[in-house]
């Protein structure tokens, strides 16, 4: 059965131009020239000092790039953008025609722009159409099922300027070249990697309780070790220490118990 999902929160850039591969190239986490027809890339724009602004799925769509970003985001991300364009021959704008989906079970039967989520095989498909869709689910049900996969939601799960691509995933999850060359904030996460800085992580958790609001602290022991980012109902994600994943876990009247994922490296 395919489940099918409008996502209202998300918005879709558009980056035309000649130079728009080699523009995006040294701004975005990955390798921009591994987006083809069918084949979507998630990238990340870092600050110089390599802490996460927002991320986005890219598309490749005839002659032009197309950026899957939050909404509330997506105004910011195009300034930005904006501001590193200097001389390249790109022009940046909002394609407001384009509605965001997501699929995941069976394969969607649709005509859309669309292409496998390259996070997870199990994450499903990302989808954008300028046609509303027959949906077959709602966005609380993609919720459930990301978190079940234990899948960052942007801003919900990161903090700019304070979150190092490493402890949310973007390694394992396919969101880092480490072979493209040099992007704004590549030094600091290459240091990251290599260096085994990387003492907390984004983990799923299991909720013992009532849901913890985002950004309540974590505590074991007396001693704060981390915070509660999203979740619904029995299930949420939170930053937590590495050296704090065994023990008893309080979040404020709640109890957590960490499910790290076959796919992360916790350690």
């Amino acid at each position: 059965m395919t489940r099918l999902a409008a996502l209202p929160r998300r918005a879709v850039l558009a980056i035309e131009g000649e130079d728009r591969t080699a523009f995006l190239q040294g701004l975005v986490s990955n390798d921009v020239a591994e987006v083809q027809p069918g084949r979507a890339v998630w990238a990340a724009l870092l600050t110089p000092q390599g802490k996460w602004l927002a991320d986005f799925f890219l598309f490749a769509d005839g002659d032009r790039l197309l950026l899957d970003c939050e909404r509330d985001q997506a105004p910011g991300v195009l300034q930005r953008l904006a501001r590193y364009r200097l001389r390249s021959k790109v022009s940046l704008g909002a394609a407001d025609d384009l509605l965001v989906y997501v699929a995941w079970g069976d394969a969607p039967m649709v005509q859309a722009i669309s292409a496998p989520d390259p996070r997870l095989p199990h994450a499903g498909w990302r989808l954008l159409s300028a046609a509303p869709l027959p949906t077959t689910a709602l966005e609380i049900d993609w919720d459930r099922h990301r978190l079940a996969l234990g899948l960052p939601d942007g801003s919900r799960d990161l903090e700019a300027d304070k979150t190092v691509l490493l402890e949310a995933g973007f390694d394992e999850l396919h969101g880092v070249s480490w072979s493209k060359g040099c992007y704004m904030g590549q030094e600091l996460t290459a240091r990251t990697k290599y260096r085994g800085l990387v003492k907390r992580r984004l983990v799923p958790v299991a909720v013992e309780g009532p849901l913890p609001p985002p950004g309540t602290p974590v505590v074991r022991d007396g001693t704060e070790v981390g915070t509660m980012r999203s979740g619904l109902e029995q299930t949420g994600l939170a930053v937590l220490r590495l050296d704090s994943l065994e023990g008893e876990l309080i979040c404020g009247t709640a109890r957590l118990a960490p499910r790290i994922p076959a796919w992360m490296q916790s350690r």
